[in-house]
């Protein structure tokens, strides 16, 4: 059985409830299905879970290099050098990353984010577009921040073949 889940922002990515952050539990989501993968506390969208071990082990695998796409808001202007490096791969303290394929997208249509994202007047902002084939932990947000765009939302789209759409925050579906 797999279970795709638009997580919501402040929701964790495992079952149970850790101090003031609500767990998946709170979905009724089938039983016996485990997350294939994670997202942050403060990311949002897609969480592929699954009862098939093989397949988790396959979605989550470095060497299957799974695409996963995310959208994100990133404070400042994105350049060619920005963008370049991303697209090249950057180092970061766990080693070079692969490369990313990354564009400067206009906003796309998302749900309202609980809490806003707080904008500043006096700092430009863009969203990005970005497929990755690993998963590092927080790899988005260190890649951007490592290229000097800090992110201010993330949400991840798809991973693999499987997309978020349609799916509003907490809400699943089996496929």
């Amino acid at each position: 059985m797999i279970v795709l889940v638009n997580k919501p922002m402040n929701m964790l990515s495992q079952f149970t409830d850790e101090g003031k952050w609500p767990g998946l539990s709170r979905l009724g989501l089938p039983k016996g299905v485990y997350a294939a993968g994670r997202l942050d506390r403060d990311s949002e969208g897609l969480l592929a879970l699954t009862d098939d071990g093989r397949l988790q082990a396959r979605i989550t695998s470095p060497k299957a290099k799974t695409p996963k796409t995310y959208f994100a808001l990133v404070e400042g202007t994105p350049d060619a050098a920005a963008l370049n490096a991303l697209r090249r791969g950057v180092t970061l303290k766990d080693g070079l990353t692969r490369p990313a394929e990354v564009e400067e997208v206009a906003a796309p249509d998302l749900w309202p984010r609980d809490p806003p994202v707080r904008l500043r007047k006096t700092v430009p902002d863009a969203w990005l577009r970005l497929t990755i084939t690993e998963g590092r932990n927080r790899q988005v947000r260190r890649m951007c921040a490592h290229v000097g765009l800090p992110v201010l939302r993330l949400v991840r789209w798809s991973v693999g073949d499987w997309s978020v759409e349609d799916l509003l925050p907490g809400e699943w579906r089996a496929v």
